[in-house]
Formats: C-alpha cells, sequence, structure tokens
C-alpha cells in the first residue's frame, strides 16, 4: 500500500484511466452535495493564502501491472465523477477564453477529460457503471444520449452549467482558481497484498457514506476476478437494481434486504445492521456459493418489487399490493414473501393467495381501528410462515390468525364495529385509504377517491352557525365534540369548497348536491330531511357492517380451527408456595415490590411460576427472577451492549451456566434499587416488543 496526499488536477492528469469496478453503486451524489462542493470551491478560490483545500480520500488499485495501467476505484468515485461534471460544464462554458491559466476548454478536455491520442474507451479518462457511463460518454463526447439515461448524471451536470451561466468573469476566475486548489488523499493497493473489501468496509465504517445495499453488493463482487463480477453483475445484480429503478433502489433496496434475511433467518436485522446480519448469513455452512445467494435474493426481490412496488401483473393482486402498500404494512412482508414464492411455483392457488393478502390487510387495519398495540407485529409476521401447513394452506394461515391471543388477537366482528363507528377516523394516518376502500368495495369501475376530498357533514367550525345548532339541539356543543371526526359524520365530496357550513338542507339539495351524488359513501344522504345525532349513529353503524365486509376476519369452523390447535404439553404446575426464599424476610419484600411494578410495565406481560425461577413474559421471557437467600438475581433477556447500565451493576453470563433465560445478570439487594432494576427489565421487555414504527 502507498498513500499520500496530491493535487487533485495533477492527480486526474497524471492518471490515464480511472475505471470504476462493476460491482461499486451508480452515481448518487445529490444537488445538495453538489452545491456543497460548488460552494466550497467557490470559498477556496476566495481566500488569499495558497493553502489548498481537502476533498477527501481516493482509494485505488491498478488494474495489471503495465506501465499507466487504468485504476480501478475503490473509493471515491462519487467525487472523482462530481468533479469531472464540473470540469467538463465549465469547459462547455469557457470555450476558447482562459480565465484561469490551464483552464481553456482545450486543455481541461486534453488534461483530464479525454486522452487525446487514443481512441475506443481508452479515449477517455472517466469509465463509470452501465447507465452512468453510457452517458458520462455521450456528456463528453457530444454523441446522442442512451435511451436510459442516468438521472443523476444529467441533473448534476445540468445544475452545474446553469451556476456556471450566472458567474461573471472575475467569479469564474475564482472558481478556475478554486478548483486549481483542491487537495486529496490518494491510497494505491498493491494486487495481490491488499485487501481491497477489508480497507473498504474499513473505511466505510460509519455506513453514511454507503448503504447497506451497496455494502452487500461489493461483498458478492469485490474480490471476484473481472470476468466473473462482470457475468454475476449482468446475470443476477443489474436485474434487480433495474426491478427497483433508479430511485426505488436507493429508497426500498436496503428494505428488502432487511424482510430478505428475515425470511432466511428469523431474526430481524435492524436497518443499519443489514450488512452485518448478511455477511453472517451468506459464510454460514448450509450456502453453497455465491452465485446460489444472488439468484435467490433475484428471485425473492421479484416478489418484493410485485408486492411494495406495483410490479404486479394480475390486475386483481396487484389491486390487493396497493391497499397493502397505503396501509403501510411493511412488517408483513418477511410473512407475504415466502406466500408469494409458494404461488409463483404452483404450491398455492391465485385465489387462496389474494385472500390470504386481504386476510393481512384485515389484520392490520383491525388492530390500528381498535387501538391494539402495535409493539411486536414484527416478529408475528416473521414467524407466522413456519404455522403454515401446505397440504391445507389456506385453512392453516385463517387458523393461525384466528388462534391468535391477547395482543396479537385479531379483533372479534363486534369489538371492531363498536370501535369504527366511535373512533376518530379523520386524523387517523390511513384516513385516504379506508376511504377509497370503501368506496370502491363490489365496484367493477372503480372511484378515483384522490379526485374527491373529504367533507364533515355536521361542520368543523366553532362555534356552528346557529341553523346548525337549532338542528341539533341544546346538546349541540356535546353531539359536536363526540362525532365530528367519527365515520357517520364523514363522506367524500367533490364539492367541498361550496359546501363550507351551508345547512344539511343546502348540501343535500344544491347542485352537486348530497341527493345528485354518484358515490356510494353518500347513498341515502339525499333521502334525509335532517342532520342530528340520531342520524350521525344510525349512519356509523350502517358503515359499520359494511366494513366487516370489506375487512374480514378469518372464516373458519370449530372443527377446523381444532384440527390446528397446537399440542400443549402437560407440565406441572408451580406457585409462590413452592420457594422457599420467598415465603418471608427481606427476600419476599423485594420480590413483591418488583413483580407489582413489572406487571404493571405492558398489559401484555405475564407471570409464570417454574421450579427454580418465576419468568415474566410477553413475547417471551423477558426477565426471569431467582429467589435466594437475601436477594434476588434477575436475569435480563438482553445483550449487555445494548443495555444502558450507567452504574455497572450488570454482568455478562452468557458463558455460565445459570438458571433462566438471558445472558445477563444482576444483583437486587435491596428497595432503594427497585426503580433502577425496573427501568433494566423495561429495557429488556422493549427490546422484545420492538419498534414498529410505521403501522
Amino acid at each position: 500500500m502507498d498513500a499520500g496526499n496530491v493535487n487533485l488536477l495533477k492527480f486526474l492528469e497524471d492518471a490515464r484511466q480511472f475505471i470504476i469496478p462493476i460491482y461499486q453503486r451508480k452515481y448518487s451524489w445529490t444537488s445538495t452535495q453538489c452545491e456543497q462542493l460548488w460552494h466550497d470551491i467557490l470559498r477556496a478560490g476566495r481566500a488569499n493564502d495558497n493553502a489548498g483545500h481537502f476533498l477527501g480520500t481516493v482509494v485505488y488499485i491498478a488494474n495489471n501491472d503495465a506501465h499507466n495501467a487504468p485504476l480501478l476505484v475503490i473509493d471515491g468515485q462519487q467525487r472523482i465523477t462530481t468533479l469531472t461534471l464540473l470540469l467538463l460544464a465549465l469547459a462547455k462554458t469557457v470555450g476558447t477564453r482562459e480565465p484561469y491559466d490551464g483552464f481553456s476548454a482545450r486543455k481541461i478536455f486534453n488534461y483530464y477529460l479525454v486522452n487525446e491520442y487514443e481512441d475506443g474507451d481508452r479515449h477517455n479518462r472517466l469509465l463509470l457503471t452501465e447507465t452512468d457511463r453510457d452517458t458520462l460518454l455521450a456528456l463528453v463526447n457530444d454523441t446522442p444520449l442512451p435511451a436510459a439515461e442516468s438521472e443523476r448524471i444529467l441533473a448534476n451536470y445540468h445544475d452545474f452549467q446553469t451556476q456556471l451561466a450566472r458567474l461573471n468573469e472575475q467569479e469564474l476566475k475564482l472558481l478556475c482558481r478554486g478548483i486549481a486548489k483542491l487537495l486529496i488523499v490518494y491510497v494505491a493497493l498493491a494486487r495481490g497484498q491488499d485487501n481491497p473489501q477489508l480497507i473498504f468496509e474499513s473505511m466505510n465504517s460509519t455506513g453514511l457514506q454507503l448503504t447497506q445495499a451497496d455494502l452487500i453488493r461489493n461483498f458478492f463482487l469485490m474480490g471476484l476476478e473481472p470476468d466473473q463480477q462482470t457475468r454475476l453483475y449482468r446475470a443476477y445484480w443489474q436485474p434487480m437494481e433495474k426491478l427497483f429503478g433508479q430511485e426505488a433502489y436507493d429508497t426500498e433496496f436496503n428494505s428488502f434486504m432487511r424482510h430478505y434475511l428475515t425470511v432466511k433467518t428469523g431474526s430481524i436485522p435492524r436497518l443499519d445492521e443489514v450488512y452485518a446480519g448478511f455477511k453472517q448469513f451468506a459464510r454460514t455452512d448450509n450456502i453453497k456459493t455465491i452465485e446460489n445467494i444472488v439468484d435467490d435474493m433475484l428471485r425473492f426481490a421479484r416478489y418484493y418489487c410485485a408486492m411494495a412496488l406495483e410490479g404486479e401483473n394480475d390486475k386483481e393482486l396487484a389491486q390487493a399490493f396497493f391497499d397493502l402498500s397505503e396501509l403501510k404494512v411493511d412488517v408483513a412482508y418477511p410473512f407475504l414473501l415466502p406466500v408469494y414464492a409458494d404461488y409463483a411455483n404452483g404450491t398455492l392457488e391465485k385465489g387462496d393467495f389474494l385472500e390470504i393478502v386481504r386476510l393481512v390487510e384485515a389484520y392490520v387495519f383491525q388492530r390500528a381501528i381498535c387501538s391494539i398495540p402495535t409493539n411486536s407485529l414484527n416478529k408475528t409476521f416473521a414467524t407466522l410462515y413456519r404455522d403454515i401447513d401446505k397440504s391445507d394452506y389456506l385453512e392453516s394461515v385463517k387458523a393461525a390468525f384466528s388462534l391468535m391471543t391477547s395482543y396479537r388477537r385479531f379483533p372479534t366482528n363486534e369489538e371492531f364495529k363498536e370501535n369504527f363507528q366511535h373512533r376518530d377516523l379523520y386524523h387517523f394516518r390511513s384516513r385516504s385509504y379506508w376511504l377509497r376502500r370503501f368506496e370502491n368495495f363490489g365496484r367493477k369501475e372503480r372511484v378515483a377517491v384522490n379526485d374527491y376530498t373529504i367533507e364533515h357533514i355536521m361542520p368543523q367550525s366553532t362555534p356552528l352557525p346557529n341553523d346548525w345548532q337549532k338542528m341539533l339541539g341544546e346538546d349541540w356543543q356535546r353531539v359536536q365534540e363526540a362525532w365530528l371526526h367519527t365515520a357517520g359524520n364523514l363522506t367524500l365530496t367533490g364539492y367541498n369548497s361550496e359546501y363550507g357550513n351551508r345547512s344539511f338542507e343546502d348540501k343535500r339539495t344544491m347542485r352537486g348536491g348530497f341527493a345528485e351524488s354518484p358515490l356510494h359513501l353518500n347513498k341515502g344522504l339525499g333521502k334525509l330531511t335532517e342532520w342530528t345525532e340520531k342520524t350521525i349513529i344510525a349512519r356509523a353503524k350502517n358503515l359499520a357492517d359494511q366494513a366487516v365486509n370489506i375487512w374480514r376476519a378469518p372464516d373458519i369452523s370449530e372443527e377446523s380451527l381444532e384440527r390446528f390447535k397446537p399440542e400443549k404439553p402437560v407440565l406441572k404446575s408451580y406457585t409462590i408456595a413452592d420457594h422457599a426464599f420467598l415465603q418471608s424476610g427481606i427476600t419476599r419484600e423485594l420480590f413483591e415490590a418488583f413483580r407489582k411494578e413489572i406487571l404493571n410495565l405492558d398489559d401484555n406481560v405475564r407471570e409464570e411460576f417454574l421450579k427454580l425461577y418465576i419468568a415474566y413474559k410477553a413475547e417471551t421471557n423477558f426477565v426471569d427472577v431467582v429467589p435466594q437467600s437475601k436477594q434476588l438475581t434477575l436475569n435480563l433477556n438482553i445483550e449487555i451492549n445494548e443495555l444502558d447500565d450507567p452504574r455497572g451493576l450488570c454482568r455478562d453470563i452468557s458463558h455460565l451456566h445459570h438458571w433462566g433465560n438471558g445472558s445477563v445478570e444482576v444483583k437486587f439487594r435491596s428497595l432503594d434499587q427497585l426503580p433502577y432494576m425496573v427501568g433494566l427489565a423495561r429495557q429488556a421487555l422493549e427490546k422484545q416488543l420492538g419498534d414498529d414504527s410505521g403501522i
């Protein structure tokens, strides 16, 4: 390895050619980053001193051992590409002028953009990957742009052209002076001696420079021979990039990889730890080759894009996936991905698959309406596929949903209808979703709900106009407060501004009013002569009756359900009387205080007395209590490095034999420690329940 600092322009001039290896990510700098570079360059140009401006690091390795061999850029392609775009725009701007020594169009091209006496690929100083490559070459060589243009390359190039056009001659000179002062640190790797992957990972260890998907792609391809890199990239990785598209690849691919790993390992990695989880998965004994993995990833990427990115060709399935996407049921993909795989390989009929998708939708929506906490929904869907009996596929899925209890439960029809009538659905996060589903349920000719706005039949204004107060009666304030934002008082209209605070009679009979409305949601409103609490309640009940048919709970007989109930092992039942140290004294006092606080942490917490310890669980045990003569030993089901323990009372016992679950132990000896001990246990509980933000 050789390293040092050098003037950027000299570096560009001395290197005959830069090649971005095929495994590198595409050019991804945004206008924000380009604008920051622009200001940095101008600031350096205005400075009176000769100090250079440090731009960053470029890591490269020679493509072969020949003199002036092309340099494969391991890190730094974003900076090199952006400077190339700026220099190209600058050359086109200055033409034959030379605002600063060395900055005429001819010199810029021949020093930094092209090799004047070379032909073909050797003519250009910078060769990017795939679409980026073709677009940049077209700009440099002034040839027609490719059909599949690189959006980022073009956008940043045009932005630089716009910025340059605004500069006067003095400002143009300062810009050139600033470019001439740019410095980089270069790191030249020795072929066959330095490990590019390890160096690459260490330089991007913060995860800020590259996405997790970028790191995974480089993990696949960086260590391979160039021919094999190209083959695997074009056979597998490039098709995945095309499935996602240029923009969605940046925003969605990390999420897909997280879901894919959850399917394959049963463990849910954090988004910022997907790469670490993937490396562990890829190195397991049961994985044959890199090609096996990336082939499987491509297959699942097709399923993901069909569901999450509107890539499905079947109209009925596409509509169901769109509804899921609008409801933002991302946590369900670890379940739906392998189900889609079964549909794709013929194990599951389309009709049954469609019903399963609708069950997932109903499960999430009904729980949201009933305000059932979303804690652990991700874990529910991560493990749900294991409950499927493929010999009776659909029935086993219905049974799995029906057998969920407590905080995992599928609401009953009565629970759902009651909440649907009284819930504030105007401020509900997915209000456009539920209104659209209502309006289009059973329709063959779908209504574009986005063309309409939400209308409060009883107006929102406070105080209400006199005619509304008179219609609602003396108790109008209570009626408005109780029912204003509920389903019974909400509808859709294209005449929201015309309706305003008009009376119900005007809204009903005016042109475009309820009596003329073609919308299903307004059915019956045109026949009413008044709008009171009684009519609001009646409409809410009617809508709730429809809602249970739109978002249907599993329809399964008791006989069929019984077949899928797991057999419960017969275990000896223990009580507090079976624990000698809990009969009296300080240990009993500590235990009673602790159990009271723990059981109040969450409605899902359960207590179970076992032979040697007492378990507190939600999904599973999060803290186990081992009674001892004058203290309690708490075993926390959380990793030591995930625990906030400012007093340093906990110790890692993952390598020791111990009673109870968990790899962290802490001693509870006095009541003044109670708040601290409960805080430690709460962390283990919160880790177990997880964070389902987005549901």
